[in-house]
């Protein structure tokens, strides 16, 4: 079994997929790891959809070039009559919250042996129109999800890491 930082370390953003779609039983596991995600005061505002029908994989293309031929595709977003607002400045939790949610859901795709890549290139008006979200839905991020492609591996920079200090403030 692969310790965490061995997992983090290997996981990389997929831009080459199979064909084939993930089975259920991987799907269901992905999405019970974003179920389990730590979100602001629990309110777990987050809410997905799952788009792998060809139809809606036309209307994802149709908000982005960067699905990169991923049989599924994870439209992660937050509801924000749910989501935690800071007292002070009124600050919404949701985009973070959404953030925990798909860095749980990319990490368990890599342990179920599937590859995905964070989307934020997309076009989120004509997300949320496609897709019919209810006005409270806020889309943060697409998740293409499948099984990499024979020649799919990471980006240049993918290892390349700044030291330790460089992230840390004085």
């Amino acid at each position: 079994m692969r310790t965490f930082l061995e997992l983090a370390q290997a996981r990389y953003s997929v831009r080459s997929f199979q064909p084939q779609p993930p089975e259920p039983e991987l799907l269901a596991q992905v999405l019970e790891a974003g179920r389990l995600a730590p979100t602001a005061c629990n309110n777990q505002p987050q809410r997905i959809k799952v788009l792998a029908d060809p139809s809606e994989l036309a209307k994802v293309d149709a908000c982005t070039p960067c699905r990169f031929g991923a049989p599924a595709v994870l439209l992660v977003c937050y509801d924000k009559t749910v989501s935690w607002k800071r007292d002070f400045d009124g600050a919404d939790s949701g985009k973070v919250d959404a953030a925990i949610v798909a860095t749980h859901l990319m990490l368990a795709a890599q342990e179920a042996g599937l590859g995905s890549c964070w989307v934020m290139y997309f076009d989120p008006a004509k997300t949320a129109e496609l897709f019919a979200l209810p006005a409270d839905i806020v889309p943060v991020a697409l998740l293409p999800l499948g099984y990499p492609a024979a020649d799919a591996q990471p980006a240049d920079l993918h290892g390349q890491r700044f030291a330790i200090d460089t992230m840390l403030l004085p």
